[in-house]
């Protein structure tokens, strides 16, 4: 995978614009979403992903601080998609199935 250096240092940007975490498969936007989601601090995003180091962390969340609006749009649209895709698909034939046994509402 070739990826650019930024001047964050755990943080490159992969072929598609995408910033990951150095050394992981991780986006910066996971992260993000996850510190929105649940209120996590740093040390706490550090805990629930023992494979980051803390400087990871706070690598990705002060890329997050300074380019804040762009990656509000791509979760923005991330959430877009996520909600097209249940509503193209329709409830799935388990779904469907546990639903007529009454194991799920």
């Amino acid at each position: 995978m070739n990826s650019v250096q930024t001047s964050y240092e755990h943080i490159v940007i992969d072929e598609r614009g995408t910033p990951l975490i150095a050394g992981t498969t991780m986006k910066v936007v996971e992260l993000v979403v996850e510190k929105l989601a649940y209120g996590w601090s740093a040390e706490e995003l550090y805990f629930q992903h023992p494979y980051l180091t803390l400087g990871r962390v706070y690598s990705a969340l002060a890329y997050y601080a300074d380019h804040q609006a762009e990656l509000e749009k791509d979760i923005e649209n991330r959430l877009e998609l996520s909600v097209k895709l249940e509503r193209d698909t329709g409830v799935s034939p388990l779904l469907a199935r546990l639903k007529a046994k009454g194991l799920v509402t």
